[in-house]
């Protein structure tokens, strides 16, 4: 029979692996709220305003207790403008226009029979219309001309044919326009060429998806490479940038498994410039090498998320942390939360304390770089180091979710805090993070690049399209310039073809194009 000391041993040993077992239950419990609420709930992480914040003594630091109690009718109610609502501006596009009139037998006078005469008009509606794609086949026809002099005494005849634009392809049926929709199809609005194949067959074309996609890489490597290599160039003389990885399956890869991934690799230019830069670049791997080689001889400020490979690089590269990364771990800690607890929570008050950072920064917007550093230093940065001092004195659960974001913050401290060294950085990388998007949602439908030419043609097409969208261009037509100009220019010429050149026309322009930060 087992003695007291024995037993204990026993409840004590049972009640830790107890625990232990509770602890692991409330562990999954947690991500399984977590997979719910980001498959179902809104994914939004916009922190209330300032006047809701209940943080940093604000009541006590704003109230003037000098002042008298306001009348109730000096107590108004201001109603917030909303944001992002445009009217319907049509100003820009062409109008057809479709007149009524009466015939000569209705132009009778209802009163006195004598016959009515037009006064004017009026417009009795508007209507949106739209003109579907149409193939058509264009010849190009050029004049061949003789001398009839040298026809009737001439040994020889020389024969002049008159000049005519290059073609985009020679020997194929492409044409800039062709190429443009093929490229804005697939890389803008995300219709892989399978599925454009089905639609050129619906409209009598026999073009198959093997045809396109040898087009797409010759004109790739043939006409935009070019233009790609002085956009790099471009964007490396910034020296504040942007950067991110994203996963790509490339079927054909020498040495790798087709389920296995690689990446693209983005690099974009920060908000403080007139030449909004989005470079994507192919590489087999996500180790530091890539990025390493990418920025090579390259000095500045680097906005980056938390992976680590980012801290590997040299360092005249000033690594800059992202706080939305941040700040999205409490939030996902947050809505694990019962509804009734949160406000109280210190997952809630940490999210507070970085709201108030966030409205700082959409406040200093419009500032100066210079003139937002001084306000950093002054008002930012003691509220930044007051947030990472309370959450070196939190207790938490090192594997529970809000333990799992308070390490992380602590661990990022170091470079999250480098955005308060020069006015022209970040609080956040979300920039980057919204130029992934569309090759993520591009992916979602085109799956993967049958070959390492196809990935490498991929990533200079959606430098072109995603950085004219951000100088404001429509991509569609943009690209037919491009493939009607680029055959017939020099290298010289070069720079007036990008975005924000002198030679890009008119017709290329968004009617209301904004700024790439809006």
């Amino acid at each position: 029979m087992k003695n007291t000391n024995e037993l204990e041993e026993i409840v004590a040993s049972q009640r830790a692996r107890i625990s232990e077992l509770e602890a692991l239950v409330k562990y999954y419990e947690e991500r399984f709220r977590l997979a719910m609420i980001k498959q179902y709930a809104p994914s939004s992480e916009k922190s209330p305003p300032p006047e809701q914040l209940g943080l940093f003594d604000e009541v006590e630091n704003t109230a003037d207790l000098t002042q008298p109690e306001p009348e109730l009718e000096q107590i108004t109610y201001t109603r917030r403008k909303k944001k992002g609502k445009r009217k319907d501006d049509l100003s820009k596009l062409p109008v057809e226009v479709i007149n009524y009139t009466l015939t000569e037998e209705e132009c009778v006078c209802t009163e006195c029979g004598g016959n009515l005469h037009e006064m004017g008009h009026d417009i009795a509606r508007r209507e949106l219309t739209i003109i579907p794609a149409q193939a058509v086949i264009t010849e190009h026809r050029r004049a061949i001309y003789a001398c009839r002099c040298c026809e009737r005494s001439g040994v020889s005849v020389p024969i002049i044919k008159a000049p005519i634009p290059e073609p985009v392809i020679k020997g194929s049926l492409a044409s800039p326009s062709a190429m443009a929709h093929i490229m804005t199809q697939k890389y803008l609005m995300h219709s892989p060429l399978n599925r454009q194949e089905k639609d050129w067959e619906r409209q009598g074309v026999n073009l198959s998806r093997q045809t396109m996609a040898n087009w797409v890489i010759r004109c790739a490597e043939d006409w935009l490479q070019p233009l790609y290599d002085r956009m790099k160039q471009q964007l490396l003389e910034h020296k504040v940038l942007h950067a991110d990885e994203t996963s790509v399956q490339v079927l054909n890869e020498p040495g790798k498994k087709a389920t296995s991934d690689s990446f693209m690799w983005l690099y974009r230019t920060g908000r403080d410039t007139q030449k909004h830069i989005i470079i994507f670049e192919y590489q087999p791997g996500r180790a530091h090498i890539y990025p390493q080689k990418f920025l090579q001889g390259w000095s500045g400020y680097l906005h980056t998320d938390g992976y680590g490979v980012y801290h590997m690089l040299p360092p005249e590269i000033v690594v800059v942390g992202c706080w939305s990364h941040a700040r999205r771990k409490f939030s996902d800690a947050l809505k694990l939360l019962p509804a009734e607890g949160r406000r109280k929570s210190p997952e809630y008050q940490a999210i507070e304390r970085l709201g108030f950072l966030f409205h700082l920064e959409e406040k200093w917007k419009q500032l100066h770089p210079e003139e937002r550093h001084r306000r950093r230093q002054k008002e930012s940065k003691p509220l930044a180091e007051a947030f990472f001092s309370w959450l070196e004195g939190l207790r938490v659960l090192p594997k529970s979710a809000l333990g799992k974001a308070v390490s992380y913050a602590l661990e990022q401290k170091k470079w999250l805090m480098n955005v308060y060294l020069d006015g022209r950085t970040e609080l956040s990388n979300n920039r980057i993070e919204n130029s992934v998007r569309p090759f993520s949602l591009g992916r979602k439908n085109w799956m993967f690049c049958n070959s390492i030419k196809g990935a490498d043609a991929s990533s200079v097409v959606y430098s072109i399209i995603e950085t004219a969208k951000a100088n404001g261009l429509k991509p569609f037509e943009y690209l037919k310039f491009l493939f009607e100009t680029l055959p017939n220019s020099t290298i010289s010429a070069m720079d007036s073809l990008l975005p924000w050149g002198e030679s890009v026309p008119l017709s290329c322009r968004m009617p209301l194009a904004e700024a790439a930060d809006d």
